[in-house]
């Protein structure tokens, strides 16, 4: 253990406390009292022993059998205990020594970390501090028992969001969170100020959706870690929630759930053709919902919200389940829809076309498999794989269990188209040619098979891996039995990343080659890495950032061989 203190590593012992808030049931929501927080149980033991019957893939066994050699679930285990097995590989030193390279200070507190440590280009804006970049780096701090830095972010964009937001004499919403922000030092006067963007400075002028929903995530994975639930009780943080949620649950002329996002406002920041309603979006904002409603308290103004929240979690779900989920039987009765259909008995209900199905679709979709397309909307599927979507909405059990475990075995399955040399694929397949032209706008960064195109994104796998692979590590065993899947990726990536100076994405099909623009030492490359590897040491850490299946949620309706309502 000693060695480990040396890397950077503390000695603390894991806490996820609010312990039976997340598995919990929507029709009694309205009603429950204000929640009661156990500082000492290490994870949601209720939520564990339904899970342990819910799941017939694998079972709690052989979640035993992978972590704990005496027959103990690792979840009931000491971290302490655990910590004594742990080997940490060379390069944990190396990363916990360039994410504190990274940490930015505001007036002698730290507050968050550079996008990248590598400024031999042009910086552009990879020097800020970005709410999105900032999560892995956050969820490291956590499990290294080093929760300040987490609380100063949290507080310091709260205050960001306060400030007035204008682009071109155009006021944005009250809630929208910036997208970064910088701390600019004047040694001559000994003062620190920042500077936010919101989306006047980013390329294409584009406000993040995303960053509100990746605040109010990261604000109970502080809670969930510490134990302490003072910080979301403030009527600071109260309020920051609800101004977030006003802007995403707004009435308006829309008649789906799902939440219209704009080309780049997201992780994919670029133009890519995912304007509508794509699948981070809609998985992040499930989880950001279920996440506030753990947080807001029950007083006037709270309840409100809990009860639009209610009401929206079960047409959400509802909708992504069934409509923008795609199996092998899915995908066949797609194929022989009928279109120009009319009234509420329509089967195509979107309108799609039959002959707009891209031919590569039917050769990669597994007999055994499935997954979240990218985007549904009027006459248009988007049938494009985006991990972080569906990656989150396994995090968020916005999948069902079965679904959960589809995707696992489309993984599997896809394992060089996804995978490849370096993991992960942030988007599968690349868009060429003449498409690549008009969906891109001639994007030269967003070339085929490199950065959102196609690009193998290290961090996406190490953090999400960490955080939500990883988490299959843990419910995965529960639910099928592989934890290989998540060993086998890691091995890929510590085989390059060090060597490789922690860049930004790789490019090429098999994710061969460092991106061409890719940044060095980019942090969350960093974090994620170190994230990954704290998860396999601890996977009592999952309960920061994963979310139990509701069992009181409005369940899938079958289908036979079409959609029906």
């Amino acid at each position: 253990m000693d060695g480990i203190r040396e890397m950077g590593l503390r000695n603390v012992a894991s806490q996820c406390s609010i312990s039976e808030v997340d598995d919990y049931d929507l029709s009694k929501l309205l009603d429950k009292p204000k929640l009661n927080i156990e500082r000492q149980r290490s994870f949601d033991e209720r939520s564990l022993s339904e899970l342990s019957v819910g799941f017939s893939r694998g079972g709690l066994e052989v979640f035993e059998t992978v972590y704990s050699p005496g027959g103990r679930s690792a979840f009931d285990t000491p971290a302490s205990s655990a910590r004594h097995s742990f080997e940490p590989h060379p390069m944990v030193a190396e990363a916990w020594e360039a994410l504190r390279r990274s940490l930015v200070s505001f007036r002698g507190q730290p507050v968050g970390t550079v996008a990248a440590h590598d400024f031999s280009d042009e910086v552009l804006n990879y020097d800020q501090v970005f709410v999105r970049d900032f999560v892995p780096s956050a969820l490291a701090f956590l499990m290294n028992g080093e929760p300040d830095i987490v609380k100063n972010f949290l507080l310091k964009t709260l205050h960001l969001q306060g400030w007035e937001k204008r682009i071109d004499r155009f006021k944005l919403g009250e809630g929208v969170m910036p997208a970064s922000f910088k701390v600019l030092h004047d040694p001559a006067r000994k003062t620190d100020s920042l500077v936010a963007d919101f989306g006047e400075s980013a390329i294409g002028r584009v406000a993040p959706v995303d960053s509100g929903f990746w605040w109010i995530i990261l604000l109970r994975a502080y809670t969930k870690s510490t134990g302490d639930l003072s910080l979301a009780e403030t009527p600071e943080c109260q309020k920051g929630m609800r101004l977030i949620l006003s802007l995403c649950l707004s009435e308006g002329f829309d008649t789906f759930p799902t939440l219209l996002c704009a080309d780049g406002c997201s992780m994919i920041d670029r133009r890519m053709g995912i304007y509508g309603y794509p699948i981070e979006i809609q998985a992040l904002f499930f989880m950001a919902l279920r996440c506030a409603l753990t947080l807001l308290k029950h007083d006037t103004e709270g309840k409100e919200f809990v009860e639009r929240i209610v009401k929206r979690l079960h047409a959400l779900s509802y909708h992504m389940r069934s409509y923008f989920w795609l199996d092998f039987q899915q995908l066949n009765d797609i194929y022989r829809y009928k279109t120009e259909e009319y009234s509420h008995t329509a089967v195509n209900k979107f309108n799609v076309i039959p002959d707009s199905i891209p031919e590569w679709v039917f050769d990669f979709m597994p007999t055994r498999g499935g997954y979240f397309i990218g985007n549904v909307s009027p006459a248009r599927m988007d049938f494009r794989w985006f991990a972080l979507g569906n990656l989150f909405a396994i995090l968020s059990s916005l999948a069902t269990p079965e679904q959960s475990v589809a995707i696992m075995d489309l993984i599997e399955s896809r394992w060089e188209e996804l995978v490849g040399e370096m993991p992960l694929k942030i988007s599968y397949p690349a868009i060429e040619s003449h498409d690549w032209r008009i969906v891109t706008g001639c994007d030269p960064k967003n070339t085929r098979w490199s950065y959102h195109n196609g690009g193998s994104w290290p961090d996406l796998l190490l953090l999400f891996l960490g955080t939500v692979l990883l988490w299959m590590l843990t419910a995965a065993c529960i639910k099928t039995g592989r934890p290989q899947i998540a060993r086998r990726a890691i091995d890929l990536a510590e085989s390059r990343l060090l060597k490789d100076n922690w860049p930004e994405y790789y490019d090429g099909k098999l994710g061969r080659y460092v991106g061409k623009q890719a940044r060095k030492f980019q942090t969350w490359s960093i974090a994620g890495y170190l994230v990954a590897k704290m998860m396999l040491e601890d996977p009592s850490h999952l309960g920061m950032i994963s979310l139990e299946e509701d069992k009181q949620m409005k369940p899938l309706i079958k289908r036979s061989s079409s959609w029906t309502c």
